[in-house]
């Protein structure tokens, strides 16, 4: 499209409009449907009501992270799960694996659209799009609505820290809805964005991406996301390994910026002094702070705020600190 960079800032200043229908959907339904997703995820699917949506993850019994993933809840016994593109088929045969018989399992991955809409005019240009307030539609709940000719979901969630709307629906109808966001919108800055920007958006806010800060090598209380992991629920596949985890972390995910020219990259290694102590997992150049910053394991006493370390960048060390998350902290996310 138009370059990361300029991407980036309509995002953070006006809007930017992503097309993820990359990303996989899995319809579960049955009487046990709230009970297996139970089992299989992090978080407390209970809490959930219809038109709710719950950021989670799926672990092995090792404790070892599968995917992340977001659950959204139609109704009493009937939820979808979104799970990241490169996992479809290894999440599809995971949850197969473990379905009992009062659920149904249905992947509709190919069937659905994505796309996402965010930056802090989402609302107001989205609203008048599709015909319907939106400024009741809280942080993480989501709606089906009439829209174009078909049925399809808006929902409030975002990788990006602004305020955002995610919209799926049939093929042949969020194309409709793409043109008629940058028809309305490019008057006031509204342009599509890719995933290079996707990705410099979500390094600002410290939101992991599987692959690179979190796999089946990571578990979710050294990544930051023991606000998902729900140890007391009950049972819960890696529950046992999790415990045993919690009571021994060695390391920890940190924020870190460069306090010199230079851009981290994934791969680079990190250092204390002149020892080697983790390497980068996500790095680049804010295009916001317009300055170095990448998150990476570290031992978890190198690991509070206001710690230096360095990073080897073409044979040099190049000194960074330690900084709480998230990097980038104006955002709209919860206008």
């Amino acid at each position: 499209y138009s370059g990361i960079i300029q991407e980036h800032l309509a995002v953070r200043n006006y809007g930017g409009l992503f097309d993820v229908s990359h990303m996989g959907e899995f319809y579960v339904t049955g009487e046990g449907a709230e009970t297996f997703l139970q089992f299989l995820t992090l978080n407390d699917v209970t809490t959930l009501q219809p038109g709710d949506a719950q950021y989670s993850a799926m672990c092995n019994s090792s404790g070892g992270i599968l995917d992340d993933l977001i659950i959204y809840r139609y109704g009493p016994d009937r939820f979808m799960v979104v799970v990241n593109a490169a996992n479809i088929d290894k999440d599809f045969q995971w949850f197969f694996q473990h379905c009992p018989g009062d659920v149904s399992l249905e992947n509709r991955s190919s069937d659905i659209s994505l796309i996402a809409f965010q930056g802090p005019l989402s609302r107001e240009i989205l609203s008048g799009i599709l015909n319907i307030p939106l400024e009741d539609l809280g942080f993480y709940t989501f709606r089906e609505t009439e829209a174009f000719g078909a049925t399809i979901t808006v929902a409030r969630t975002g990788y990006t820290g602004e305020l955002g709307f995610e919209v799926y629906g049939p093929h042949t109808t969020i194309p409709e809805i793409w043109d008629a966001i940058l028809d309305r919108g490019a008057s006031k800055g509204i342009i599509p964005a890719g995933l290079g920007a996707r990705d410099t958006l979500r390094l600002e806010m410290k939101y992991c991406l599987y692959g690179n800060d979190i796999d089946e090598t990571t578990n979710p209380l050294e990544a930051g996301l023991g606000w998902i992991t729900k140890l007391d629920k009950g049972d819960f596949i890696g529950r046992e390994a999790l415990l045993e985890a919690k009571a021994n972390l060695t390391r920890r995910l940190v924020c870190f910026e460069l306090q010199e020219r230079g851009i981290p990259r994934h791969g680079y290694r990190i250092f204390r002094d002149s020892t080697e102590v983790g390497v980068v997992t996500s790095g680049g150049q804010s295009p916001s702070l317009k300055k170095g910053i990448g998150l990476g394991y570290v031992p978890r006493e190198f690991a509070k705020s206001g710690n230096r370390v360095s990073v080897e960048i073409r044979g040099k060390q190049v000194p960074a600190i330690i900084v709480k998350p998230p990097f980038y902290k104006g955002g709209s996310l919860h206008n």
